[in-house]
């Protein structure tokens, strides 16, 4: 009989944006014929035409909240009162339900699996209570779970050194991009693709350093700028779109949601900037590298973990301009040929899928720490 695993803390799959849920979303395709998944997902996020029952061998199922924001506490644990009826393992990815765990540790002998996400209470975003509660939310998921999951070798470090456990190293996957080729319409809609640009793709928020990115690319007129992102969703975002829109080099699109659109233009820029500044391992860095592009990174240690100390790293504004224009067609293509190889290393969901697996499979005998290659994997399912 296959065990019962249970999702929670997505906005749900299949996956449309976002770093969990492309997570879940592979979960579940690498992992579907081996365990009985249950998903939890944002009912607000899914017109009612959309909803599925099943997905790739998951039961899908969706509730009347949000799944980011202070509704993601009780979507959280709603998910968990819910899995303690159908589920025999629970998947737990962020910390905002993290509250509710100690009951069920004591209604159930359910195993508890909790991925930490990137030190949420650190953001920016957040007012001084709702970083103390995320912090205390964070140190009771960790002490009554069974398996810790830090997805950065800097996250690792800290659940070490704060909480004395040494926690899983599991990061995400990338291998699910792919470089699209270009037709006649691509030209006509996005004219920059016929010239070298540097490109990023995130959430609109000061801790992405896109201030900081837009101040350095204002003043190189030579050299373009491609951004994706939410620039409706906030303040900051509204004000930045504000000050840039005149300048002919610089270009702010809305959010793309098709993959085929968003890999068109992020694999045939000539730089990625990635200027996260939090959290742990971003998926968007991860993907970049996979797409063989020159990566250009905010020096912080999150950033240098996961691509080994191996990219070129910049430190403010005046850091960035001196970096871009240091950097030759032959370094470039240096730096991508590296990123690409501890992509193809470090960042394949089959290895993400099978560290997973071992979890699961391992949850309620002991805190191991326990990292298995797909050979281990095999030895499991068989």
């Amino acid at each position: 009989m296959k065990k019962r695993v249970a999702i929670i803390g997505t906005a749900g799959i299949p996956a449309r944006y976002g770093g969990f849920e492309t997570l879940a979303h592979h979960l579940v395709k690498n992992l579907g014929e081996h365990y009985d998944f249950k998903v939890y997902c944002d009912g607000t996020a899914y017109a009612k035409s959309e909803r599925q029952t099943y997905w790739q061998h998951a039961r899908l199922y969706y509730l009347p909240l949000k799944a980011n924001g202070l509704q993601s506490i009780f979507y959280d644990i709603f998910s968990m009162i819910h899995a303690l009826f159908t589920a025999d393992t629970l998947i737990v990815l962020g910390v905002s339900g993290g509250i509710f765990l100690p009951f069920i540790k004591l209604l159930s002998s359910k195993q508890i699996i909790v991925n930490i996400d990137g030190l949420e209470w650190k953001r920016d975003k957040w007012n001084r209570m709702a970083r103390w509660f995320l912090k205390f939310s964070e140190k009771i998921a960790v002490k009554y779970s069974h398996h810790q999951v830090s997805d950065n070798a800097k996250i690792q470090e800290y659940v070490e050194q704060e909480y004395g456990l040494v926690s899983q190293l599991i990061a995400y996957g990338a291998d699910h991009c792919q470089r699209e080729n270009l037709e006649a319409e691509d030209y006509q809609n996005y004219p920059f693709l016929a010239n070298n640009y540097a490109f990023k793709v995130c959430r609109i928020e000061p801790e992405n350093n896109v201030h900081k990115i837009l101040a350095a690319y204002s003043k190189m007129p030579d050299q373009t700028l491609v951004v994706v992102g939410n620039w409706a969703n906030s303040e900051y975002g509204k004000k930045l779109r504000a000050s840039y829109v005149d300048l002919k080099n610089i270009y702010m699109l809305d959010p793309i949601y098709q993959a085929t659109t968003l890999n068109k233009l992020r694999a045939n820029c000539s730089l990625y900037v990635h200027g996260h500044s939090a959290g742990g391992t971003n998926p968007s860095l991860v993907e970049a590298m996979y797409l063989k592009l020159p990566v250009l990174a905010f020096d912080v240690g999150y950033n240098r973990a996961t691509t080994r100390n191996q990219g070129v790293y910049f430190k403010n504004e005046e850091d960035l301009k001196s970096k871009i224009t240091g950097l030759n067609q032959q370094k470039r293509q240096e730096i991508a040929d590296m990123m690409y190889a501890i992509a193809s290393e470090h960042y394949t969901w089959q290895q993400i899928a099978s560290q997973y697996s071992r979890l699961i499979h391992e949850a309620g005998y002991s805190h191991k720490n326990i990292i298995i290659n797909q050979e281990q994997l095999a030895e499991v399912h068989d």
